[in-house]
């Protein structure tokens, strides 16, 4: 067993003690007899202190030319390669995830940092052929100010990278506020930074909860917009506080995706796709794979396969080799899991395999459940209907291609959905009509890459979409400037 960490808040370049004495244990997921570290449960004392060293730090970073800001994001993309596996196996860790999917992970949290090094060369305005003569109109991007993001558990190392790379490239200074499960990711984030020279002030972490700690946080007054990944009643909160204050508010929430199976797909390729986007990081990821849209006349054959495929994963801890599906996060999204199995069975769903507690010697200590597979499910069950958060599929089987468009489109989430035809035709009626943020064909519904934009539509998300040089409109404020060099009063109407 390692040492437990004890962690501090990170406050204007210092680990600095909270304000209260409380802290949270962080537990190993897959073996609770390891205490990983302890974070502190913070105070609105403390958020006040990294809101004021944001407030502080603002006008000088504001001020350093953006190349200069892309020069640490170097530097920080520099340091996370020399410490990808202590971050991966941290992940791991507190996590649960297996080691190869942390350093995935990590992988992609490098490539983000990379990107927006790379774009704090091009934080450009356009200019704008005016109306009247001697009259020169462009715009300006600059920064918000002092951001507050909030981060969740199942992406501890990319999820906070994605909004700090672009806050920081657009000369924001920040408070993050990172999810209580997964502390030591965050407290690794903050010495990445620390060692590569950043100022102090520019990058804030306070630990807490969401009522102590986020809640002050979006309502401060000094806070200039908010970055939020999580649960929908969460965000919907934090979005009406910013709205309320009128801040920018950015909101990544859940997803209910589907991957549908039309009767020409490759079926081999689907049946793949399928379990590697329902039980790949034991389904907790808001681009998991939840729902199969299977038309009929393939559909014995689909569930036959993924059967046979979901019997043969190895669940276990993390850092093992061999382990294919890690555990659920802690023991309250483990009980939620297997509420949804009971809800689903009740409803009138087929349990096809798996919907158990896994009790073996190398699971008892764990929070581990057996991968689930359901079968003759209906748009009207709740398992159709909400996000589980694990590695549950459910599979709903339809007539038609009309009907396999009805049914994915028939939640109230709109995040990413698959699409696996041979026929070009259907292919590109169903990316039209999808109301979905991602499309895949012919592809797995997790995954994106660093320069490409991420986020979802209905009650996915609100606000400006994520990562690529989509993530620049939200980090930064549009200024227009009309520029007369007349010399005269200028006749003419200037609306």
């Amino acid at each position: 067993m390692k040492l437990m960490r004890l962690i501090d808040n990170f406050i204007d370049g210092s680990w600095q003690s909270p304000d209260s004495s409380n802290r949270a244990p962080n537990i190993n997921p897959a073996d609770t007899r390891e205490t990983i570290a302890e974070a502190p449960l913070s105070t609105s004392v403390d958020v006040e202190e990294a809101v004021k060293a944001a407030e502080r730090a603002f006008p000088g970073w504001r001020a350093t030319p953006a190349p200069k800001r892309g020069h640490l994001l170097y530097r920080v993309q520099r340091k996370m390669e020399e410490r990808r596996n202590e971050l991966a196996e941290a992940l791991t860790r507190e996590e649960g995830k297996t080691l190869a999917e942390s350093l995935g992970e990590v992988q992609r949290a490098i490539n983000v940092v990379e990107f927006f090094a790379a774009e704090s060369r091009r934080i450009i305005g356009e200019t704008i052929p005016s109306e009247f003569p001697n009259n020169f109109c462009y715009t300006v991007r600059e920064p918000v100010g002092p951001l507050a993001l909030i981060t969740p558990w199942n992406f501890p190392v990319a999820i906070p990278m994605w909004k700090l790379a672009p806050a920081i490239a657009c000369g924001n200074t920040v408070v993050l506020k990172p999810a209580s499960l997964t502390p030591l990711s965050a407290a690794l984030i903050a010495e990445i930074f620390n060692e590569c020279d950043t100022p102090a002030g520019v990058l804030n972490i306070v630990y807490g909860s969401g009522r102590n700690v986020g809640e002050p946080l979006v309502a401060h007054p000094s806070i200039k917009g908010v970055s939020f990944t999580g649960s929908n009643d969460v965000g919907a909160g934090l979005y009406g506080t910013g709205a309320a204050r009128g801040i920018k508010c950015q909101c990544e929430m859940g997803g209910k995706n589907p991957i549908i199976v039309l009767d020409d797909a490759d079926l081999d390729l689907a049946v793949n796709s399928a379990v590697q986007g329902a039980y790949g990081s034991t389904g907790q990821r808001c681009t998991a794979t939840s729902r199969a849209v299977v038309v009929d006349s393939i559909a014995d054959a689909f569930v036959e396969r993924v059967e046979e495929r979901v019997n043969a994963l190895v669940v276990g801890n993390g850092l093992e080799p061999e382990t294919d599906v890690g555990p659920s996060v802690d023991k309250q999204q483990l009980e939620t899991v297997l509420d949804f199995i009971n809800i689903g069975q009740e409803e009138g769903a087929q349990l096809i395999t798996g919907g158990k507690l896994l009790a073996t010697e190398m699971h008892k200590h764990g929070f581990f459940i057996e991968p689930s597979l359901f079968d003759h499910v209906t748009s009207d069950m709740r398992i159709a209907q909400e996000e589980i958060f694990g590695p549950v599929l459910s599979v709903l089987r339809v007539p038609d291609t009309t009907t396999a468009l009805s049914v994915a489109n028939d939640v109230r989430y709109g995040l990413t959905a698959s699409i696996y035809t041979r026929d070009i035709s259907k292919a590109l009626t169903f990316t039209d009509k999808l109301q979905v943020g991602i499309v895949h064909v012919n592809s797995p519904t997790v995954g994106g890459e660093a320069h490409v934009p991420f986020g979802g539509m209905k009650a996915t998300g609100v606000g400006l979409r994520e990562m690529g040089r989509e993530a620049i409109a939200f980090f930064t404020e549009l200024k227009v400037v009309y520029w007369d060099y007349t010399g005269s009063d200028r006749k003419g109407n200037l609306y």
